[in-house]
């Protein structure tokens, strides 16, 4: 009988509604909510990031939400060592560690471990910089579909980093990242989990999006990006260069209207909804739910954590 620790992980898509889901999950388990949220990280960022607010936290614990500062550099290596640390607290409490979020990364790395490659030679980095400086990062993502296109279809096309990093593995050892990440799977698995995915018909998503992104200009959105400026946090900075804020960015430097940027904002959005189910879908072991069906979920992961057997019910 294994004697790895239980966790819940509750992911899905932006929107879908995970935050109301998973406090109504914690309170009925008596757990404690771990974010895996990329943006969620910063502090400053609340709006944009449709952080859970003050009095959503207060009804249950939360964890890995504003622990770093926009310009402060933040990966899935590091969540990894904050998120296990966490979990080890929750479960130290006797609490139910509750993953929540929709970074599909860190939900995999969380769970199964991270690949990691040191030892890149210096001169294929030195290399591809070049190229980025002298081709700009549209070429170099047309690159990348070239050689790695499934690893391409989960990036943004301005996720300079990541391509880069992409790029990197791919002419040091021949082979995609995704290879690499396959070969890796689950060589540093530590929980036993129980993954639960919200999801809801695709137009009734679209339509909370379209409308999640209006009520957050009417909250203060642009109020908020121009207030991380203000503080001197730099729009290049890759958390700036996130959905939403960019786009507000654009607002406030004259380089769009509000109007135009709303638009863009929404369907930025979506695709990044579609890129998410995309991910999330491709892990057969997820047990989908709509968002009303709190208490079946309730039940199913009491089954999970009352039973002695394998990772699902």
């Amino acid at each position: 009988m294994s004697r790895k620790p239980k966790i819940i992980v509750l992911a899905g898509s932006t929107a879908v509604g995970k935050t109301a889901f998973a406090i109504g999950l914690a309170k009925a388990l008596d757990g404690e909510i771990i974010g895996a949220d990329s943006m969620q990280i910063y502090r400053h960022m609340d709006i944009g990031t449709a952080k859970p607010t003050r009095q959503e936290r207060a009804q249950v614990p939360h964890h890995l939400i504003d622990i770093r500062n926009p310009d402060e550099p933040f990966d899935a290596s590091q969540y990894v060592r904050e998120a296990r640390r966490a979990v080890g607290e929750v479960i130290h409490r006797r609490k139910v560690p509750l993953v929540v979020g929709g970074t599909g990364l860190y939900i995999k790395a969380l769970l199964g471990g991270i690949f990691r490659l040191d030892t890149v030679d210096g001169r294929i980095r030195e290399r591809l910089r070049r190229s980025l400086d002298s081709e700009g990062v549209d070429a170099l993502y047309e690159r990348l579909k070239g050689c790695d296109p499934e690893t391409a279809g989960r990036l943004q096309p301005n996720d300079t980093y990541r391509i880069l990093r992409a790029l990197e593995i791919f002419e040091a050892t021949g082979m995609p990242i995704t290879d690499h990440q396959q070969e890796h799977r689950f060589q540093d698995a530590p929980y036993r989990s129980f993954t639960l995915g919200l999801r809801m018909d695709r137009d009734a998503l679209y339509d909370r999006i379209n409308r999640r992104v209006d009520a957050m200009v009417a909250e203060g959105f642009p109020r908020e990006v121009r207030n991380l400026l203000d503080r001197g946090y730099s729009e290049d900075l890759k958390s700036m260069q996130s959905i939403g804020y960019r786009h507000m960015v654009d607002v406030i430097r004259n380089r769009s209207t509000l109007e135009e940027a709303v638009d863009v904002m929404k369907r930025d959005t979506r695709r990044y909804a579609k890129r998410q189910m995309t991910w999330f879908k491709a892990d057969p072991h997820v047990l989908w739910m709509a968002p009303s069906q709190n208490r079946a979920a309730t039940d199913v992961i009491e089954r999970f954590l009352h039973s002695p057997g394998a990772d699902h019910p």
